[in-house]
């Protein structure tokens, strides 16, 4: 690995081949209606279950299982499983159907143990997770953990099915699983929503009906979730059976997965941190949350299809020495992240009140909750693109076999958001949820933009020249035509409210988010492509096929 990169200029998406095109489409598509059900499952929960006290509660205990299934399997799957079976493909006589059929069985007996440790020590992880707050209910918290628990063993199957699925070029089905997943909580909450009475706080019942409903219900998603990955695998011809024993390359699988689930530990320690900071104020984990959901959604729907599509290809790369076709695959991955994303940066930092109001301001949250969120997603939506380079920037380093160096880039990353979380609690206000919570959501999002020129450093004295020129000039041709396109769109609003005359806060809300998203992501996408950026010619092209046909 010790070759520099050519310094020819940056591939176009018809250069890079359609399959990252086409399996990028596929999975945004899917995505699209995974984060919408997941957005109005969210919707629902907080409508029902309000920003406070139940919800805090309900949030620190739904969140338990994933983080103890990234530490248990979850990260290593996500980072250095789909590489080692990309190599097995290529390396054994069936194909990598016995080295997954390891994965897949090691993995179960993995988190299966896992989960009853988890289970036993609900109570601790309880006491650790919510340590320091002063307004948290440590009784509600471990009788949802009891509850939802058992879901780390399907959250970690689910990434296990989806990384030998990935390795096959199956994109699609492990997209949508999470849809089912989202209509079972939907479902689950309608439910709730009709049980007479409340959930009783003092005392806490693990017999009480609704406590039973909306914590099983949880569980049952994420297994549903699972459950409809199995087919899709049998279908690629995959044949799966126990497979116990020594696998001679054990060995590079645990060296790499230490680091991995050191790198998961140093993030959930991190979040435990972040949990104990945001309790200090009722009310600041649930707008950190939702807003964190909010900001997640544009991603999940191009990033992540993106950063999906390139992994096995940036996995080939690197199992043939290829430095010169990593270093192509991150520069067209940073440079789409930035046009793909910086529009919706933009949306959410103009409109992040209107966004917050119109969504959440429903039922028990009210006006103040969905104003709290707005806020907190406004001031911290800037970070959206580093966020993105940053997870990429990381997978590189995975496709390599290298799993150490984003161990040490996560430390730092880490060591920098724990420090902003802490200076940002002793500069709120005693109690004020809503400063808190823009400063919880400050503290990740600078952390990342910190983390975004890190690994640009680090990939520059590993693989040479990364034209990292290419990516700024990028960036700020995003940046110069989504403030004109918002500028343009949040002059339109103006017009349109003054003659509204004065709505109420939902309507005005509403009228903002659609005003603004209408006008501001195509004059903004319309405007790279006057700017003439490469990667916006296939979408013009294709326009032009269109209005010819016409």
């Amino acid at each position: 690995m010790s070759e520099t990169a050519t310094t020819t200029e940056p591939e176009t998406p018809q250069q890079q081949g359609p399959s990252v095109a086409r399996a990028s489409g596929s999975m945004a598509i899917a995505t699209i209606v995974s984060r919408a059900t997941g957005l109005l499952s969210k919707v629902l929960l907080i409508a029902v279950i309000g920003g406070e006290t139940l919800g805090d509660s309900y949030q620190a205990a739904s969140t338990l299982p994933t983080m103890i299934n990234e530490l248990l399997l979850g990260g290593v799957l996500t980072s250095v499983a789909i590489p080692l079976l990309v190599r097995a493909e290529k390396e054994d006589g069936d194909g990598g159907e016995s080295y997954a059929q390891w994965l897949i069985t090691m993995g179960t007996l993995i988190l299966g143990v896992g989960t009853v440790l988890a289970m036993a020590c609900a109570p601790l992880l309880t006491d650790i997770y919510i340590a320091d707050s002063k307004e948290a209910n440590p009784e509600l918290v471990t009788a949802f953990a009891y509850l939802v628990l058992p879901g780390i063993v399907f959250y970690g199957l689910t990434a296990l099915l989806s990384a030998v699925l990935n390795a096959r070029h199956v994109f699609g089905l492990p997209t949508w699983a999470p849809v089912l997943n989202n209509v079972v909580v939907i479902v689950v909450l309608a439910v709730y929503a009709m049980l007479p009475g409340e959930l009783t706080l003092n005392p806490v019942r693990m017999t009480d009906v609704h406590l039973l409903v909306l914590g099983l219900g949880t569980a049952l998603g994420v297994a549903v979730q699972a459950s409809v990955l199995v087919p899709a695998l049998k279908k690629t011809g995959f044949r799966f059976k126990w497979k116990f024993g020594w696998d001679s390359r054990l060995s590079e699988f645990g060296g790499l997965a230490f680091w991995v689930l050191l790198y998961v530990g140093l993030g959930l320690a991190s979040m435990t941190v972040l949990t104990n900071v945001a309790t200090n104020a009722k009310g600041t984990l649930v707008a950190f949350n939702y807003q964190w959901l909010i900001s997640q959604v544009p991603y999940g729907v191009l990033g992540v299809s993106l950063l999906t599509a390139l992994m096995p290809k940036m996995s080939r790369a690197a199992a043939h020495n290829d430095n010169d076709a990593i270093v192509r695959d991150l520069l067209f991955g940073n440079r789409m992240s930035s046009i793909l994303l910086m529009p919706f940066s933009a949306l959410m930092t103009v409109s992040g009140v209107s966004i917050g109001l119109a969504a959440f301001a429903y039922g028990e949250a009210g006006v103040v909750t969905g104003t709290r969120i707005g806020l907190a997603l406004s001031l911290s939506a800037f970070s959206l693109v580093p966020y993105a380079i940053t997870l990429l920037q990381l997978r590189v380093f995975y496709a390599m076999k290298d799993a150490r160096t984003p161990t040490y880039i996560q430390a730092l990353i880490v060591a920098v958001r724990i420090a902003l979380l802490y200076v940002f609690l002793n500069v709120s206000a005693p109690g004020d949820a809503t400063q808190l919570a823009v400063g919880v959501s400050l503290a990740m999002a600078l952390s990342f933009v910190f983390g975004a020129v890190v690994g640009q450093v680090w990939l520059r004295i590993r693989l040479g020249r990364l034209r990292t020129g290419f990516t700024i000039w990028t960036v700020c041709l995003t940046v110069v035509a989504s403030s004109l396109a918002f500028a343009v769109a949040k002059g339109v609003n103006w017009l349109v409210q003054q003659a509204l005359g004065s709505p109420s806060v939902f309507v005005s809300s509403w009228v903002e988010v659609i005003v603004v998203t209408l006008i501001g992501l195509p004059l903004s996408y319309g405007l790279l492509a006057a700017f003439q950026v490469p990667e916006m010619k296939p979408a013009i092209d294709k326009i032009n096929r269109l209005v010819r046909r016409r």
